[in-house]
């Protein structure tokens, strides 16, 4: 491991380096805090690298890790009347959760099966994190923050005084106390709550409203009216030196100079900015009441939630393997890389950090700074401990403006453009009405708006049915279009153009060219109406079926039962080995089917109906 120490170790801080303001980015963006991302990116990048498959490996917090754990956050926070102490346990609960998950991905030896996610799914996913990401930062960047807008604020006084009753009634249902029976108790209650009380409630239901990307246009008149110009300089210089640095030079990450020099200009001139929240100082504490406070009740329904995040974070992570496969010439070892960034994970949760995954930009930067084994991505995290102990109350300087203009870059960067320019030039495959359109831009479209505006979870759910769905239709129509049934005078395979003239008009044969499963079954079911009256034998080739799923079965088997009421003698050639298992486990072979008029190939079976056309049983 320590042959390549120098490069290892010029690799590890250049990538630390890039994580830094990324981190703290993400952290404030989640709603956790500056800090949050920080202690995601040191825990993470460290015990992945240690523990994972992919050697140049940097992870750390990622913008769609980090999309997805908002939803979680605001969630839970909601529920716990704004109280983000009182919040925190569940939330690193679920993010400890997904971390075991992506370990038990990992040890079930899931890695393989993460390519088989569609295409449009992913992409409509990417883009959707990127309007959520440019989207959500609009108010930060004009220094419009919601929960301090009294106006806006007071409207939810009626939804506040509301939530606190509920509350209280809650509470007395849990101590047993029957209102109607003892109404004085809840009066009693009520009259101790306080002014501040109503508003710090009604602050909550405010940031709820105007969060997401449909809450941030509907306040956005409002932002608009009260922009803070000062927070939008400092945002839109942030963006101004991170594009135009890069024109300069790429070997200074162009974020990291924004981050410093929008900073140092905010902090050295006295300008009046709003500062990031206090970074805590000293060495990260693990938060034991995960552990100690730990409610099944208030995790469950985010189990999904916390499975997508695993999911999430294991396709993240293994196409920066690919890429850093690319780039090395290596092969990285897709099942032991979900352990470690499982481990990682698990570990940045029980810290209190933000969980994450591979990110492409920081592994890119440690290879081409002549990283080489998984000692980099140790360097990288250990690098930002060490950034934490020495320069927490500094890092607590930085303008909230500064990460939010950097964040904006992020979201318009993790769009993914090559699937939007694809959209003119897809096949149209299908019809609505009289629309032609192509199902991949379907799928993209309807991933991209409902992540966009409702629930990036459900969103990923939605788009992956939808394109087994049509997947499956495709193949069921291209089964069907190659499996037909016609008279042997009208088709002939090579070895079927010298059939006797005395049986041409009698047999009828039927040619499987693909599986039989429950999205091509409706066509073969059709065979008994289409074979004439005058017909004595069908003749099913089935050397090119090679699956046969439970539908198909039960289609086969209602097929030969019309076929058999009909007095149609069926003969079967070349079943191959899984679609005869089946058959024979609900006994078609051999009640419906005898063995005898089972053949090995089309010649023999061929000579049998020459030998025996006239002497069917």
């Amino acid at each position: 491991m320590f042959k390549h120490l120098k490069g290892d170790l010029f690799g590890g801080i250049t990538a630390g380096i890039v994580a830094l303001p990324l981190a703290l980015a993400f952290g404030v963006s989640s709603g956790l805090g500056p800090s949050a991302g920080l202690y995601g990116a040191i825990f993470i990048s460290f015990f992945a690298a240690l523990f994972g498959g992919t050697n140049t490996q940097i992870s750390g917090p990622t913008a769609p890790m980090t999309a997805v754990s908002m939803v979680v956050i605001a969630g839970i926070i909601a529920v716990n009347d704004g109280d983000i102490n009182k919040a925190l346990p569940a939330i690193l609960t679920v993010f400890l959760l997904a971390g075991i998950m992506q370990v038990g991905l990992g040890l079930l030896g899931m890695g393989k099966y993460i390519k088989y996610i569609p295409y449009p799914v992913v992409s409509g996913f990417m883009t959707a994190i990127g309007i959520i990401i440019l989207v959500t930062q609009i108010l930060p960047a004009v220094g419009y923050y919601p929960k301090e807008d009294e106006g806006y604020v007071n409207q939810f006084m009626p939804e506040a005084e509301e939530a606190i009753l509920d509350n209280i009634l809650q509470e007395e249902a849990g101590e047993g106390i029957l209102v109607l029976e003892d109404f004085t108790e809840t009066i009693k209650r009520a009259e101790k709550i306080t002014h501040a009380d109503m508003l710090k409630e009604a602050g909550t239901l405010a940031s709820k409203d105007a969060s997401g990307v449909l809450g941030t246009f509907k306040v956005l008149p409002r932002a608009l009216k009260d922009i803070d110009w000062l927070e939008l300089a400092l945002a839109l210089a942030t963006i101004i030196i991170i594009y135009g640095f890069k024109r300069i030079t790429t070997a200074i990450p162009s974020t990291l100079v924004a981050l410093i020099v929008v900073s140092g200009a905010a902090f050295g001139f006295g300008l009046d900015y709003r500062p990031i929240e206090q970074i805590p100082s000293g060495l990260p504490i693990p938060n034991l009441e995960i552990f100690t406070s730990f409610n099944l009740s208030v995790v469950t329904p985010y189990i999904f939630t916390a499975l997508t995040l695993a999911l999430l974070g294991a396709i993240d992570s293994l196409l920066t393997s690919v890429v850093a496969d690319n780039m090395t010439q290596t092969k990285h070892k897709p099942n032991k890389e979900l352990v470690g960034q499982g481990i990682g994970n698990s570990i940045a949760a029980i810290f209190g950090g933000l969980p994450g995954a591979g990110a492409t930009i920081r592994t890119v930067v440690n290879i081409n700074s002549g990283g080489k084994t998984r000692l980099s991505g140790m360097i990288a995290g250990l690098l930002l401990l060490i950034i934490l102990l020495a320069l927490g109350p500094v890092a607590s300087q930085i303008p909230a403006a500064v990460l939010a203009g950097i964040l904006v870059t992020v979201g318009i960067g993790v769009m993914d453009y090559r699937g939007l320019k694809a959209i003119p030039h897809l096949p149209k495959d299908m019809k609505i009405g009289p629309l032609k359109l192509s199902s991949e831009v379907i799928i993209m479209l309807v991933v991209m708006v409902l992540s966009s505006i409702w629930n990036l979870v459900y969103a990923v759910g939605i788009g992956l049915v939808i394109a087994s769905l049509m997947f499956m239709k495709k193949i069921g129509d291209l089964t069907a279009q190659r499996s037909n049934v016609k008279a042997l005078r009208e088709e002939a395979w090579s070895d079927e153009k010298n059939i006797p003239q005395k049986i041409k008009d009698k047999v009828f044969i039927k040619h499987i060219k693909g599986p039989l499963f429950f999205g091509s079954t409706n066509e073969f079911q059709q065979l008994a109406s289409q074979i004439p009256e005058d017909a004595s034998t069908v003749i099913i080739r089935m050397g090119r079926m090679q699956y046969m799923d439970q539908t198909g079965l039960y289609a086969m088997e209602d097929v030969l039962q019309d076929l058999k009421r009909k007095d149609i003698l069926v003969l079967l050639v070349n079943i191959l080995d899984q679609p005869r298992y089946m058959l024979e486990r609900i006994d078609i072979v051999p009640d419906l089917i005898p063995e005898k008029y089972i053949f090995k190939s089309f010649k023999s079976c061929l000579d049998w109906v020459d030998t025996n056309l006239n002497h069917q049983e």
